[in-house]
């Protein structure tokens, strides 16, 4: 499949007063778990003292031809791929790994709640294709949704856990926001106007996660000291888990190998 953004609430200070004999006891100092946790707020990934995951999606086995698209039904498309079109279902890089695969913490993290960013992600709809085909987003981020062709689109998300939607986007017009309450691993989203037209969108309850891109590499920041489930998921070969354990300011390497 087809790299995917923080520290805790802070604890009141109690000031205890003597009852009796003229003491007083002094107040406590603030408490808080980390730099990363303002008062008040979510929690954030404190990325100067966390620890850090990287590592590659190597592809093992030969290289997969591309899929041709047929693009016929719609004259459009077809002229938006002159040499014609390739699906993005499994794109090995050029360094033998894997793009569109999707890296994220599954279990260990500490029991908080993150903070959602308020930067929306981007979905395009660009040649008659999605963009980007595999992406994430933290529950409650909000998705912006566009039309870049001259053509109508649909989108359509077909979740198991979420709400499912369906909704046409001609040419021109505005673009759209949607966002998904509950977490859920590779939502598909089609267009019911472009059968070929296929993304996932991943939500997750927490921002450590990342999706693989150009070189097959991914790094996930700011991870409170801990051992962690890391899997990798891809729409076309299924998953991989692995267990890391890092502490505060230290890197560990979490490489897969996808066989083909």
């Amino acid at each position: 499949m087809k790299t995917f953004w923080i520290g805790a609430g802070v604890a009141a200070a109690l000031t205890l007063v003597g009852c009796g004999g003229g003491d007083e006891k002094k107040a406590e100092a603030p408490k808080t778990e980390s730099a990363a946790a303002p008062a008040g707020g979510s929690a954030t990934p404190d990325e100067a003292n966390g620890g850090t995951i990287t590592g590659k999606i190597a592809f093992d086995g030969a290289k997969p031809a591309a899929k041709k698209l047929d693009m016929s039904a719609t004259p459009f498309c077809t002229r938006a791929h002159a040499g014609g079109a390739a699906s993005d279902e499994v794109v090995v890089n050029g360094n033998g790994t894997l793009r569109n695969a999707f890296v994220w913490v599954k279990s260990g993290l500490p029991d908080r709640q993150w903070q959602v960013p308020s930067t929306p992600v981007v979905l395009d709809q660009k040649g008659c294709l999605y963009d980007p085909h595999v992406l994430a987003v933290m529950t409650g981020q909000n998705i912006t949704i566009k039309n870049s062709d001259a053509t109508n689109h649909n989108i359509h998300p077909i979740p198991k856990v979420n709400q499912e939607w369906n909704e046409s986007q001609p040419p021109g017009s505005g673009d759209k926001t949607q966002s998904f309450p509950r977490q859920e691993i590779m939502l598909p989203v089609k267009c019911n106007i472009h059968p070929w037209m296929r993304a996932y969108v991943n939500v997750v309850s927490h921002p450590f996660f990342a999706v693989t891109g150009d070189d097959g590499s991914f790094t996930i920041k700011g991870l409170p000291p801990g051992t962690y489930t890391v899997e990798v998921v891809h729409e076309k070969y299924g998953n991989q888990e692995t267990q890391v354990t890092v502490g505060a300011k230290e890197s560990k390497t979490a490489d897969f190998t996808i066989k083909g």
